[in-house]
């Protein structure tokens, strides 16, 4: 059942809610982990198209939490307001816009993929593996937007348990079916990347059935999740005003990520396949933060809704501590074993090399990145996302050209790409922080707890 995040201890919230929320994160990266590992074994190319196709993903999950965002945000200041007749209502109209978003996501995929990707990729080769994978991948994305709106939903009511259990067993399901699908164990019929892809979808289709079975059992606010009303412009569009910002930062990321396989294509295939894994052994990293974040948006949410300023003021600090203390863990882990994280998904010793080397520059940021992931939370919470926007704005003018600009170079070096990485995420930390402080100060200027009235 949904829970009452207004009382009791807030690190308690925190930490309970950030558990279940990160093992869901695990096992949704692990997807990706997986995939790699079974293609690993079909050569640096194949590493690379699968990278190179997986940035579609940030792409996608812009525009899922372009409605994820707004209506967690709306939700759980709703119910922190008791008023659950507008939670329902947000809820609704979220679903009609992500079903509407998961039919555009295929669509639009499986027209553009192959032009899109030619544009990056170092050979025709890699090209032609990263359309295989994103013909096979394309239906898990579509399904994401439905599933996305009702986890928002139950994590807005501080319901994680059953989301996490579900993709636990998605995962499960992706891991038998990888090697089936990849390598033709059992069948004799390999599948290539095109099966990795497939493997995704077929997981994640199940995972969309179970979540509609536990949805209604999960809290007691909203029932039948797939029932449709007319649309309500006016819902939708404090939807999309509140979400459109994170969508935009999400969209940078996909911007920025496409700029460095672009920058890198002249080092070759390896460099892109090396980059490909250590990005993808760096966002499993990242994952604890990323949990504490998720976790401050429906506890500073509610109680944002509830008019208890002190609590969401602590709610932003214990969650900073908290991501903080596991950053500079994860930071250290990275510094002294590189290569063996990486070597887990990659064979080829030039492949290896690039990723140890992207893995322990780009660690010198973690602590930064905890910081920013906190932030954005925090804004989500108070419905206002636009600071989190500017902050990957600032990213995309400190990297973007100046690495655009670097690649030209003919004394240029890969690590040069990534010691400026490094320096961006950490000025888009200062930003981040410095509209965090204004956000909290404007938002929180004379709130007083529900029911309680000030004098004049």
């Amino acid at each position: 059942m949904q829970q009452d995040l207004t009382q009791g201890s807030i690190t308690g919230k925190l930490v309970g809610m950030a558990g279940f929320i990160g093992i869901g994160l695990v096992f949704q990266t692990l997807y990706f982990i997986i995939d790699l590992y079974f293609v690993a074994g079909l050569g640096a190319a194949a590493i690379a198209g699968v990278g190179l196709a997986g940035n579609a993903f940030f792409l996608s999950l812009a525009l899922a939490q372009m409605v994820g965002v707004g209506a967690l945000s709306l939700i759980a200041r709703s119910i922190g307001a008791r008023d659950f007749g507008a939670a329902e209502g947000v809820y609704r109209q979220a679903m009609i816009l992500s079903l509407g978003l998961g039919a555009m996501t295929l669509v639009v995929g499986y027209l553009l993929a192959e032009p899109a990707l030619a544009t990056i990729a170092a050979d025709a080769e890699t090209t032609a593996m990263g359309k295989a994978y994103l013909f096979g991948f394309l239906p898990a994305l579509a399904l994401s937007f439905p599933t996305n709106a009702m986890g928002s939903a139950l994590r807005a009511a501080g319901v994680a348990r059953p989301t996490m259990l579900l993709q636990s067993g998605t995962v499960v399901l992706n891991a038998v079916l990888a090697p089936v699908l990849i390598a033709g164990w059992g069948t004799g019929l390999p599948l290539g990347v095109f099966g990795a892809g497939l493997a995704s979808s077929i997981a994640a289709g199940m995972g969309f059935l179970g979540m509609l079975f536990v949805f209604g059992r999960s809290q007691t606010l909203i029932a039948h999740p797939l029932k449709l009303p007319k649309p309500d412009w006016s819902v939708c569009r404090r939807i999309v005003g509140i979400g459109l910002p994170t969508a935009g930062e999400f969209l940078l990321m996909f911007v920025i990520t496409a700029v460095v396989y672009g920058v890198i294509r002249q080092f070759g295939s390896e460099a892109q396949a090396g980059y490909g894994v250590g990005g993808r052994v760096m966002q499993s990293i990242f994952l604890p933060a990323m949990a504490v974040s998720f976790a401050v948006a429906p506890v500073a949410g509610q109680n944002f809704g509830a008019g208890r300023a002190d609590r969401v003021r602590r709610t932003v600090r214990d969650a900073a501590v908290l991501s903080s203390g596991l950053m500079l863990v994860l930071t250290l882990v990275c510094q002294v074993w590189p290569h063996a994280m990486i070597a887990v998904f990659a064979h080829d010793p030039a492949v290896i090399d690039v990723g140890a080397m992207f893995l322990r520059i780009a660690s010198l940021n973690f602590l930064a990145t905890g910081l920013i992931f906190v932030a954005s939370g925090t804004f989500q919470a108070l419905g206002d996302t636009r600071p989190a926007l500017w902050g990957s704005f600032s990213r995309l003018v400190t990297f973007a050209g100046p690495a655009i600009w670097l690649a030209a170079q003919p004394w240029a070096r890969l690590e040069h790409i990534w010691y400026l990485s490094a320096t961006s995420v950490a000025l888009h930390c200062l930003v981040a922080l410095w509209f965090l402080r204004d956000q909290l100060r404007l938002k929180l200027a004379g709130l007083t707890p529900r029911g309680v009235t000030t004098s004049a």
